[in-house]
């Protein structure tokens, strides 16, 4: 069953400093494009751009 299944209240909210810390390890050549997607997936970037975006209207 994927995360994206699963209800919002079931997930812990997005940490921007962990998303950030994933996309550094990409950006040092730590980790593959692909892992660092999925990490950044599952980590919570959609809805921390949803909230974002929300904040800004």
């Amino acid at each position: 069953m994927g995360l994206d299944s699963l209800d919002p209240m079931d997930r812990p909210p997005p940490d921007a400093q962990k998303l950030f810390a994933q996309w550094e390890e990409w950006e040092r050549g730590e980790t593959p494009p692909g892992r660092v997607m999925s990490n950044l997936k599952t980590g919570g970037l959609p809805d921390l751009l949803r909230s974002l975006i929300e904040t800004d209207s």
